[in-house]
């Protein structure tokens, strides 16, 4: 986690032009996290300019005479003219990259390893993935989830939207083109959309063609833009980039960068964690009536303290039979499997609630606050109080 500088001093309020635009949710997260760290580290005073994500730079911020600058770099011609302005800027999309502007962004890699990991738990063989043409972030995603997939022995479908300044995505021709895509895949298949709003128009795909969602084919977007996802039918699962921390993080760069500091030589990428799951990813693939029970089984009452005693009764086949089975689809034990879903829980109680440890140790089927500690990090590889310090919720406002 990026360390936080110094509190700014009374009468030295920097001033920040924010030019990210609202009509987003991950815009208006990112804005949060900002606001967030300006009342933690601040205050600044901050300078919004809202709008759509295809609006260029404003006229006054050429001649404007702040502090600094946070924003979203959509071109090689903006990036170079931000270069090459008096002030540091840090850019919080992922299209561009300028050894002068700071980048703080959410990891690719990362969203595609959880979207593997969804699909796959949930018994997917077959897999694709929309993505946008001409953007920079949509094609490192799609680069990291080819790379998930084949490292788990399978391939991967690849489509690519038209950029909607070039074609809009409502056009005709383009909604036949992509429901025959969708049409052509293997069945049952999981489908990866590069966004929410990719998302939706693979979902409108699905229904074209009588490719029913979630049976025959699942649908996963990232953002979670959870008016996109509400709206979309069925409802979206979505990966959720933790886009108020990227803010948060971005803020705290471009502090340092005000006090002096040159930007880092590295982008900063933030790992998201966690996979809202919704209607459009809400089954399990498998054709083992056995082994489908026992997961479900051990989706819902894991947190309950079961062990693998009580799965192998519920389900009434052999031990052994059973851990065969369990082996040969999700690669991991009957164990393994309880306790990932005890530490998925245990994740979302400390990003989303301020319980204590000791009762969400209780809640997730740890019988001690320390056995949960010493499991969660060796997992994960952090304690539970660093990852609440770093993915928790932010406070209210008061």
């Amino acid at each position: 986690m990026a360390r936080k500088p110094k509190r700014v001093e009374a009468g030295s309020r920097r001033r920040v032009a924010l030019v990210i635009e609202t009509s987003m949710a991950s815009g208006r997260q990112i804005l949060r996290g900002i606001a967030r760290y300006s009342r933690e580290c601040g205050p600044w005073a901050l300078y919004h300019e809202p709008g759509h994500m295809q609006a260029g730079l404003p006229d006054w911020l050429r001649r404007w005479r702040g502090d600094g600058l946070i924003t979203r770099v959509r071109s090689a011609e903006v990036a170079d003219l931000l270069a090459g302005m008096s002030l540091p800027v840090v850019d919080v999309l992922d299209d561009f990259l300028h050894p002068k502007i700071a980048g703080v962004r959410v990891s690719n890699p990362g969203i595609a390893r959880l979207a593997v990991e969804h699909f796959l738990d949930r018994g997917f063989r077959e897999f694709a993935y929309c993505g946008i043409e001409g953007r920079r972030w949509s094609q490192l995603r799609e680069e990291a989830f080819v790379e998930y997939v084949r490292a788990a022995g399978y391939g991967c479908e690849v489509y690519h939207l038209p950029r909607q300044e070039t074609l809009p995505w409502y056009a005709e021709t383009e909604r036949e083109r992509l429901a025959e895509f969708v049409r052509r895949l293997p069945k049952p298949g999981a489908i990866l959309a590069c966004n929410d709003l990719a998302g939706q128009r693979v979902l409108d795909a699905c229904r074209r063609v009588d490719v029913a969602v979630p049976e025959n084919a699942v649908v996963l977007g990232v953002d979670n833009d959870e008016s996109l996802c509400e709206i979309s039918d069925p409802v979206l699962s979505s990966v959720d980039p933790a886009y108020a921390q990227i803010g948060y993080q971005a803020a705290a760069v471009l502090d340092r960068m005000m006090q002096g500091e040159p930007p880092p030589e590295r982008e900063l990428l933030w790992e998201p964690t966690e996979v809202i799951v919704r209607r459009s990813t809400d089954i399990l693939a498998i054709n083992d009536t056995d082994l489908a029970a026992a997961v479900r089984f051990i989706r819902d009452c894991a947190c309950d303290g079961i062990g693998v005693a009580d799965v192998v009764r519920r389900v009434g086949i052999s031990y052994s039979t059973l851990k065969r089975r369990f082996r040969d689809v999700f690669q991991r034990s009957i164990h393994d499997e309880i306790v990932r879903v005890r530490l998925e829980r245990a994740r979302e109680l400390l990003a989303d609630t301020d319980l204590s440890l000791a009762v969400i140790a209780r809640r997730t089927g740890f019988q001690h606050q320390e056995s949960l500690g010493a499991v969660f990090k060796a997992q994960f590889g952090t304690t539970p109080g660093r990852f609440r310090r770093d993915y928790g919720s932010a406070p209210p406002d008061r």
